[in-house]
Protein backbone atom coordinates (compact mmCIF):
# COMPACT_ATOMS: atom_id res chain seq x y z
CA UNK A 1 0.00 0.00 0.00
CA UNK A 2 1.71 3.18 -1.22
CA UNK A 3 0.92 6.70 -2.29
CA UNK A 4 1.42 7.60 -5.96
CA UNK A 5 4.65 9.43 -5.05
CA UNK A 6 7.05 8.37 -2.30
CA UNK A 7 9.70 10.76 -1.05
CA UNK A 8 12.98 9.41 0.31
CA UNK A 9 12.74 6.42 -2.04
CA UNK A 10 16.09 4.63 -2.21
CA UNK A 11 16.42 1.92 -4.89
CA UNK A 12 16.88 -1.51 -3.35
CA UNK A 13 15.61 -0.48 0.09
CA UNK A 14 11.90 -0.90 0.98
CA UNK A 15 10.13 2.43 1.48
CA UNK A 16 8.88 1.43 4.95
CA UNK A 17 12.50 0.93 6.09
CA UNK A 18 13.60 4.29 4.70
CA UNK A 19 10.65 6.09 6.27
CA UNK A 20 11.11 4.30 9.61
CA UNK A 21 14.71 5.52 9.72
CA UNK A 22 13.48 8.99 8.78
CA UNK A 23 11.02 8.96 11.72
CA UNK A 24 13.77 7.83 14.11
CA UNK A 25 16.13 10.58 12.92
CA UNK A 26 13.31 13.13 13.16
CA UNK A 27 12.60 12.13 16.77
CA UNK A 28 16.31 12.35 17.64
CA UNK A 29 16.47 15.79 16.00
CA UNK A 30 13.43 17.05 17.92
CA UNK A 31 14.80 15.63 21.18
CA UNK A 32 18.11 17.42 20.64
CA UNK A 33 16.34 20.72 19.91
CA UNK A 34 14.23 20.35 23.04
CA UNK A 35 17.27 19.61 25.21
CA UNK A 36 19.16 22.58 23.81
CA UNK A 37 16.26 24.97 24.34
CA UNK A 38 14.87 23.92 27.71
CA UNK A 39 13.40 26.84 29.67
CA UNK A 40 12.56 27.06 33.35
CA UNK A 41 9.15 28.45 32.40
CA UNK A 42 8.02 26.27 29.49
CA UNK A 43 6.15 27.68 26.56
CA UNK A 44 4.99 26.68 23.10
CA UNK A 45 6.34 23.36 21.88
CA UNK A 46 8.05 22.62 25.21
CA UNK A 47 4.66 22.80 26.90
CA UNK A 48 3.23 20.27 24.47
CA UNK A 49 6.13 17.86 24.97
CA UNK A 50 6.09 18.19 28.76
CA UNK A 51 2.34 17.60 28.97
CA UNK A 52 2.59 14.59 26.64
CA UNK A 53 5.54 13.04 28.47
CA UNK A 54 3.94 13.70 31.87
CA UNK A 55 0.76 12.02 30.65
CA UNK A 56 2.63 8.93 29.46
CA UNK A 57 4.63 8.81 32.70
CA UNK A 58 1.43 9.00 34.72
CA UNK A 59 -0.11 6.14 32.75
CA UNK A 60 3.00 4.00 33.20
CA UNK A 61 3.00 4.62 36.95
CA UNK A 62 -0.72 3.92 37.28
CA UNK A 63 -0.78 0.75 35.17
CA UNK A 64 2.65 -0.76 35.85
CA UNK A 65 3.34 0.56 39.35
CA UNK A 66 6.61 1.92 40.68
CA UNK A 67 8.54 -1.06 39.31
CA UNK A 68 7.33 -0.23 35.84
CA UNK A 69 8.66 3.34 35.82
CA UNK A 70 12.03 2.04 34.64
CA UNK A 71 10.32 0.99 31.39
CA UNK A 72 8.83 4.44 30.79
CA UNK A 73 11.48 5.35 28.12
CA UNK A 74 10.52 2.26 26.10
CA UNK A 75 6.78 3.00 26.25
CA UNK A 76 7.28 6.69 25.42
CA UNK A 77 9.61 5.85 22.51
CA UNK A 78 7.12 3.38 21.04
CA UNK A 79 4.26 5.85 21.45
CA UNK A 80 6.14 8.72 19.77
CA UNK A 81 7.50 6.49 16.98
CA UNK A 82 4.08 5.07 16.15
CA UNK A 83 2.33 8.45 16.36
CA UNK A 84 4.83 10.25 14.08
CA UNK A 85 4.83 7.27 11.68
CA UNK A 86 1.05 7.39 11.53
CA UNK A 87 1.10 11.14 10.95
CA UNK A 88 3.29 10.74 7.85
CA UNK A 89 0.23 9.35 6.09
CA UNK A 90 -1.33 12.82 6.23
CA UNK A 91 1.47 14.31 4.11
CA UNK A 92 1.00 13.86 0.34
CA UNK A 93 3.76 11.72 -1.10
CA UNK A 94 4.50 9.90 2.14
CA UNK A 95 3.48 6.46 3.31
CA UNK A 96 3.15 5.75 7.04
CA UNK A 97 5.66 3.00 7.96
CA UNK A 98 2.95 1.56 10.21
CA UNK A 99 0.89 0.74 7.11
CA UNK A 100 3.42 -2.05 6.51
CA UNK A 101 3.16 -5.25 8.53
CA UNK A 102 6.94 -5.54 8.90
CA UNK A 103 7.09 -2.30 10.90
CA UNK A 104 4.19 -3.13 13.20
CA UNK A 105 5.48 -6.67 13.68
CA UNK A 106 8.91 -5.33 14.69
CA UNK A 107 7.34 -3.10 17.37
CA UNK A 108 5.16 -5.97 18.58
CA UNK A 109 8.03 -8.45 18.78
CA UNK A 110 10.03 -5.98 20.90
CA UNK A 111 7.16 -5.84 23.41
CA UNK A 112 6.67 -9.62 23.30
CA UNK A 113 10.34 -10.49 23.88
CA UNK A 114 10.81 -7.85 26.57
CA UNK A 115 7.69 -9.06 28.40
CA UNK A 116 9.23 -12.47 28.99
CA UNK A 117 12.70 -11.08 29.70
CA UNK A 118 11.15 -8.92 32.43
CA UNK A 119 9.18 -11.89 33.76
CA UNK A 120 12.30 -14.05 34.06
CA UNK A 121 14.30 -11.17 35.53
CA UNK A 122 11.68 -10.43 38.19
CA UNK A 123 10.64 -13.96 39.14
CA UNK A 124 13.32 -16.30 37.85
CA UNK A 125 12.06 -19.81 37.13
CA UNK A 126 8.93 -19.05 39.17
CA UNK A 127 7.79 -17.09 36.10
CA UNK A 128 6.55 -20.42 34.75
CA UNK A 129 3.65 -20.12 37.20
CA UNK A 130 2.21 -17.44 34.92
CA UNK A 131 1.59 -20.24 32.42
CA UNK A 132 0.54 -23.12 34.66
CA UNK A 133 -2.29 -21.51 36.62
CA UNK A 134 -2.99 -21.46 40.38
CA UNK A 135 -3.87 -25.18 40.67
CA UNK A 136 -1.10 -27.64 39.86
CA UNK A 137 -3.33 -30.39 38.47
CA UNK A 138 -4.74 -27.94 35.91
CA UNK A 139 -1.26 -27.27 34.52
CA UNK A 140 -1.59 -29.64 31.50
CA UNK A 141 -4.70 -27.71 30.46
CA UNK A 142 -3.55 -24.19 31.33
CA UNK A 143 -0.04 -24.40 29.82
CA UNK A 144 -1.06 -24.75 26.14
CA UNK A 145 -3.85 -22.17 26.58
CA UNK A 146 -1.47 -19.63 28.10
CA UNK A 147 1.21 -20.27 25.46
CA UNK A 148 -1.29 -19.72 22.64
CA UNK A 149 -2.59 -16.60 24.42
CA UNK A 150 0.90 -15.13 24.75
CA UNK A 151 1.81 -15.95 21.15
CA UNK A 152 -1.38 -14.23 20.01
CA UNK A 153 -0.31 -10.96 21.63
CA UNK A 154 2.30 -9.86 19.04
CA UNK A 155 -0.01 -11.05 16.27
CA UNK A 156 -2.88 -8.98 17.66
CA UNK A 157 -0.71 -5.90 18.28
CA UNK A 158 0.83 -5.91 14.82
CA UNK A 159 -2.33 -6.74 12.85
CA UNK A 160 -4.46 -4.17 14.70
CA UNK A 161 -2.08 -1.31 13.98
CA UNK A 162 -1.31 -2.46 10.44
CA UNK A 163 -4.98 -3.02 9.58
CA UNK A 164 -6.14 0.35 10.88
CA UNK A 165 -3.43 2.34 9.15
CA UNK A 166 -3.75 0.44 5.87
CA UNK A 167 -7.52 0.84 5.97
CA UNK A 168 -7.15 4.57 6.59
CA UNK A 169 -4.79 4.93 3.63
CA UNK A 170 -7.22 3.08 1.35
CA UNK A 171 -10.15 5.22 2.44
CA UNK A 172 -8.18 8.44 1.88
CA UNK A 173 -7.12 7.43 -1.63
CA UNK A 174 -10.63 6.33 -2.64
CA UNK A 175 -12.27 9.47 -1.26
CA UNK A 176 -9.68 11.79 -2.82
CA UNK A 177 -10.51 10.32 -6.21
CA UNK A 178 -14.24 10.79 -5.61
CA UNK A 179 -14.28 14.21 -3.88
CA UNK A 180 -10.78 15.71 -4.12
CA UNK A 181 -11.63 19.17 -2.75
CA UNK A 182 -13.47 18.27 0.45
CA UNK A 183 -11.42 15.27 1.54
CA UNK A 184 -8.08 16.91 2.54
CA UNK A 185 -9.58 18.91 5.42
CA UNK A 186 -11.97 16.22 6.71
CA UNK A 187 -9.47 13.37 6.37
CA UNK A 188 -6.69 15.40 7.99
CA UNK A 189 -8.82 15.79 11.11
CA UNK A 190 -9.82 12.13 11.03
CA UNK A 191 -6.22 11.09 10.30
CA UNK A 192 -4.93 13.00 13.32
CA UNK A 193 -7.48 11.23 15.50
CA UNK A 194 -6.64 7.81 14.05
CA UNK A 195 -2.88 8.43 14.46
CA UNK A 196 -3.33 9.35 18.12
CA UNK A 197 -5.75 6.53 18.99
CA UNK A 198 -3.62 3.83 17.39
CA UNK A 199 -0.45 5.02 19.15
CA UNK A 200 -2.37 5.24 22.44
CA UNK A 201 -3.87 1.74 22.11
CA UNK A 202 -0.51 0.17 21.22
CA UNK A 203 1.24 1.86 24.17
CA UNK A 204 -1.62 0.95 26.53
CA UNK A 205 -1.58 -2.74 25.56
CA UNK A 206 2.23 -2.80 25.81
CA UNK A 207 1.98 -1.45 29.37
CA UNK A 208 -0.66 -4.04 30.28
CA UNK A 209 1.47 -6.91 28.95
CA UNK A 210 4.62 -5.68 30.69
CA UNK A 211 2.67 -5.11 33.89
CA UNK A 212 1.47 -8.72 33.79
CA UNK A 213 5.06 -9.91 33.68
CA UNK A 214 5.93 -7.81 36.74
CA UNK A 215 3.09 -9.22 38.84
CA UNK A 216 3.48 -12.23 41.08
CA UNK A 217 1.74 -15.36 39.78
CA UNK A 218 -0.90 -16.80 42.11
Amino acid sequence: MTHPIIFFHIPGIPDYVTLSVFVILLLLFLARIMLNNMALVPGGIQNVFEITISGIHGMVTEIMGEKGVVYFPLIATLAFFIFISNMLGLIPGFMPPTANLNTTAACSVIVFVLTHIIGLKEHGLHYIKHFTGPIWWLSPLMLPIEIVGHLARPLSLSLRLFGNMTGHELVVIVLMVMVPFLVPVVMSIMGLLVAFIQAFVFALLAMIYLSGALEEAH
